[in-house]
């Protein structure tokens, strides 16, 4: 599967952001910034949910549902959505695309800006995630991640 994950800043709205993607015949899950701590937090998540998949561990009917509840560190779906869904009218967003090459943002009036996705201690505040001394606030992203499959037991 071809991943890419990109912050996207823009006036187009959820539903039409959604509409290109899957018009494209890919699939998108747009995230709040807010809630991002880097790209691999987000790229974790999807290996995670892959492999819950895989082993037949998943908590959710599809896919992107489980990469959301990974990246939100959540085993209750409605909150992990809630948590994760961009804020009603932001143009600001991380998007998560699948099986896309080329997602050509012009066509919604979208521009990628990868600067959303920057890790901040008030992210990790944000996802609940643990934090320690000496641990980088992307690193307390990832752990929360891994975190997941012991809340799934």
């Amino acid at each position: 599967m071809d991943v890419q994950v990109i912050g996207i800043k823009g006036g187009a709205g959820f539903s039409d952001i959604v509409r290109h993607f899957t018009g494209m015949g890919g699939d998108v899950i747009l995230m709040d910034p807010d809630m991002v701590c880097g790209r691999d937090h987000i790229l974790s998540s999807v290996m995670h949910a892959e492999r819950a998949f895989r082993n037949g561990t998943n908590r959710s009917k599809t896919l992107l549902t489980e990469m959301i509840l990974y990246a939100a560190g959540d085993r209750q779906i409605g909150r992990a959505m809630e948590m994760m869904r961009p804020k009603d009218g932001s143009e600001n967003m991380v998007a998560v695309i699948l099986n896309i090459s080329d997602p050509r943002l012009g066509e919604i009036g979208m521009v990628r800006c990868d600067s959303l996705m920057e890790a901040s201690p008030e992210k990790v505040r944000n996802l609940r995630a643990d934090t320690f001394d000496g641990i980088s606030c992307e690193d307390a992203a990832l752990e929360h991640v891994a975190m997941t499959d012991l809340l799934k037991q």
